[in-house]
């Protein structure tokens, strides 16, 4: 397994595409101010079992009606399910055409962080670094001139991020780290003991509303 942090979008990339050749599970994360990410790229085929409540069916049938001969979920008692489930590389993840029409229906629910993050990890790799509070002004405005290209390179409204998201993503908020590595760890621990569902694929958190979302992207 591997878990990459203040890495550029192109490095991360390129070290998924190296781990996927050889079946190594990828994690990337970072924060950003209040904003705060993570990413799993867990292959193809990911295998894990998951504890659920064990159904006993009856033993034997009776005349006392249909509900007695019903399967029933016995609270005390759990079993092991095993799951398998599929993940898609960084690079269909961050390369979907939102312009297409079956992507279209669901920009309305995606959350803005998942635009937020290509706005950064843009600034990160044009800069050479994160967005610093000892430049704030020119790196406000840089921000605002990269949230409008990448977005029409989108292919989406400039919209979805207003400009006041520049307030928001300076510097490390030791709260939103606490929380996402908390996540980030927890699926670390999750993937490699191949125990309970895991998040797929991204999880972002918002500091501003002190909460988090799971939502899958994939380009295919």
């Amino acid at each position: 397994m591997v878990c990459l942090t203040g890495c550029s979008k192109d490095l991360m990339m390129h070290v998924d595409q190296l781990c996927a050749s050889k079946n190594i599970k990828v994690f990337c994360g970072d924060v950003f101010g209040y904003h705060g990410y993570m990413f799993s790229d867990l292959g193809q085929e990911h295998h894990y079992v998951e504890e659920k409540p064990k159904i006993v069916k009856p033993s034997e049938e009776t005349n006392d009606g249909p509900e007695v001969k019903k399967p029933k979920i016995d609270p005390n008692e759990t079993t092991m399910v095993k799951k398998t489930a599929s993940f898609c590389s960084l690079k269909e993840a961050l390369e979907i055409d939102w312009t297409s029409e079956e992507v279209k229906g669901r920009l309305k629910r995606t959350p803005s962080d998942y635009f937020l993050l290509q706005v950064l990890l843009k600034f990160r790799t044009d800069k050479g670094r994160n967005p610093d509070p000892a430049s704030y002004a020119e790196d406000s405005q840089l921000l605002l001139q990269i949230r409008d290209d990448v977005l029409e390179a989108l292919g989406v409204n400039a919209d979805l991020l207003p400009d006041s998201f520049v307030s928001y993503c300076f510097s490390e908020m030791a709260p939103v780290c606490a929380v996402v590595g908390g996540v980030l760890g927890q699926e670390i621990v999750k993937a490699l003991s191949q125990r309970d569902a895991p998040h797929r694929n991204f999880f972002f958190f918002d500091g501003l509303k002190g909460s988090g979302v799971v939502d899958y992207f994939c380009a295919k």
